[in-house]
């Protein structure tokens, strides 16, 4: 902890090593679109070291980190809202293709992608009817490993609380995806 408040590089650089892809995957399942994610995640970063002071060490630094990266999500569904949700087209266009003009990432063959885009496709439309804090508890626990007293402490609920989030927004998710499997 004292490495962290006097700011040592090597310490501040394990922590980011250790932190950081957790936070974007976090900000990833919260529903944040791959810009947003970015941002979200360095946003936390750079607000974890405006207010490493502040930190007492009474959680994990993981916890705390997610506690930040829970606000930055919520700052940012709050700007979603108040834009028009249109994506300029030369963000698009940066985000898929290099300068040289080839892609970025270029798309997996149509066959062999086919199942894992139904699979995203269903999730991620069924954990879109899952409410926000729901869908937070439900991707901390499940997709980022958190112990429940980190989930607590991160989303401000009770143990109890936590486990009702939990157990509606497993059985929303479960039934969407059983009514799409009968259906599909």
């Amino acid at each position: 902890m004292s490495r962290l408040k006097a700011r040592h590089e090597g310490t501040l650089a394990e922590l980011t090593k250790e932190y950081l892809p957790q936070i974007y995957r976090a900000a990833r399942g919260a529903g944040l679109s791959v810009q947003n994610a970015e941002d979200a995640a360095q946003n936390t970063f750079v607000t974890f070291m405006e207010k490493l002071d502040d930190f007492e060490g009474r959680s994990h630094v993981r916890t705390w980190l997610f506690g930040i990266l829970y606000r930055k999500i919520s700052e940012s569904r709050r700007g979603a809202q108040r834009d028009d949700g249109a994506e300029d087209i030369d963000e698009v266009m940066e985000s898929r293709f290099k300068t040289n003009g080839f892609w970025a990432n270029p798309p997996r063959e149509t066959d062999a992608a086919a199942f894992d885009r139904d699979i995203r496709t269903h999730l991620t439309e069924c954990l879109d009817g899952v409410n926000d804090d729901q869908r937070l508890a439900f991707i901390m626990r499940e997709v980022n490993d958190l112990d429940s007293d980190e989930i607590c402490q991160v989303m401000d609920v009770s143990r109890s609380n936590l486990g009702v989030l939990l157990y509606r927004g497993r059985n929303k998710l479960r039934e969407c995806l059983e009514y799409r499997n009968i259906k599909g």
